[in-house]
């Protein structure tokens, strides 16, 4: 059981450069292909990939009503919804884009809260290369944290220092 637990997936990869100079179709267009969903679970103190998440097929979204209002879901379980835009530059590829979204799961009720409107206007605004994480609770913002660095430090180590302070623990000095 603690086998399939263990979901590895990767980030999605950043292909059709549309700024490559080629001029052509698309070009400056927003792209999907190097957006990924990002899942916090704060509870279990884990964060993985799940790209269902971009038509809402995710394995925390498959079989739950969403609600628009939270206090319609009492006993709903956190979860981020954290969308995260990679994008390259000179140095090599960095975080360019990362914004959360909150989401409450009831799985026992099969009930679930999340604004929709919400996910997407996050999803365009990492697409545009904001950071958005800073109201995040502190141990979600470790998990997300420890999970960027572990995916790539290098790209970690490449990304805005905006996103590395505002996913620092507020306890540290």
């Amino acid at each position: 059981m603690e086998e399939q637990k263990k979901k590895k997936i990767g980030f999605n990869i950043i292909k059709n450069d549309s700024t490559d100079g080629h001029g052509g179709y698309g070009v400056g267009a927003l792209s999907l292909n190097n957006i990924s969903p990002v899942f916090v679970d704060p509870e279990e103190g884990e964060a993985f990939v799940d790209i269902g998440a971009m038509h809402a097929r995710s394995v925390v979204e498959k079989g739950i009503k969403f609600l628009p209002n939270k206090e319609e879901v009492p006993n709903g379980k956190l979860y981020w919804l954290v969308w995260v835009t990679i994008d390259r530059k000179e140095e090599g590829s960095y975080y360019a884009g990362v914004t959360a979204c909150e989401m409450t799961v009831d799985r026992e009720a099969r009930r679930g809260y999340k604004s929709l409107p919400e996910h997407v206007n996050k999803m365009d605004k990492s697409l545009k290369r904001q950071i958005m994480v800073d109201f995040m609770d502190e141990k979600s913002k470790q998990i997300l944290r420890d999970f960027l660095k572990n995916h790539n430090e290098e790209m970690w180590n490449l990304s805005e220092e905006k996103l590395k302070q505002d996913l620092s623990s507020s306890n540290t000095q």
